[in-house]
């Protein structure tokens, strides 16, 4: 047996393992490819990485990543997923949680503490919120920001701009000012008649007039 296949093999073992151990906590833990994939219910996800870092077979310490993932057009449109690494068994897993815009997602600071800026980061970024978490608070922008910017419906150009006011002495939020609408855009005309080289006419100029 190669390399691969042996890994594949340990890895449909674990699965196997936890599909019994934590038949309660777990949604599914399938093998694709070399890939392990664990589906966990929400409450149960400081239970399911206690136990993946703490039990003899897993020895998963190491929290590699923790990242958010938005699925616009699902009901449930976020997934936290946890990245595991197990330096003993030579392993990585994959966890996820599937969350909606309502859903608390337990922080699992306590049993990993570099978890802490990463769910900040979710938390800034996506809007998921972590229940039981230290201090979270955005990370990335700034305090007074409206929305959660890598959410797929979240418009590119923002809600607000920023800019530092003379007068008063500080950091001011303004609404964006665009010359055309950039959320209703109209591909005919997107610079409303701008001077082109030698005047020729565009497609959409004529509603310059």
């Amino acid at each position: 047996m190669d390399t691969n296949s042996e890994k594949t093999a340990a890895l449909a073992d674990l699965a196997e393992a936890l599909n019994l151990s934590l038949t309660d906590d777990i949604i599914s833990a399938t093998v694709a490819g070399e890939d392990l994939t664990v589906w966990v219910q929400p409450p149960s996800i400081v239970k399911v990485l206690k136990h993946l870092r703490d039990d003899s077979n897993c020895q998963f310490t190491q929290l590699v990543d923790l990242c958010g993932v938005d699925f616009l057009d699902r009901e449930k449109r976020f997934e936290v997923v946890y990245h595991l690494l197990s330096m003993k068994q030579n392993m990585r897993v994959r966890v996820k949680v599937a969350a909606s815009e309502d859903t608390t997602v337990p922080s699992v600071a306590s049993v990993f503490s570099c978890a802490d800026w990463f769910e900040r980061e979710i938390w800034d970024m996506y809007g998921v919120f972590f229940s039981d978490h230290p201090d979270l608070r955005r990370i990335l922008t700034d305090y007074g920001f409206d929305g959660h910017p890598q959410r797929k419906d979240f418009p590119l150009t923002g809600y607000v701009e920023v800019r530092y006011d003379e007068a008063q002495k500080r950091v001011v939020y303004e609404p964006v000012k665009l010359t055309q609408d950039f959320r209703t855009f109209d591909f005919m005309s997107p610079w409303e008649g701008a001077e082109h080289a030698h005047q020729q006419m565009l497609p959409g100029d004529e509603k310059a007039s």
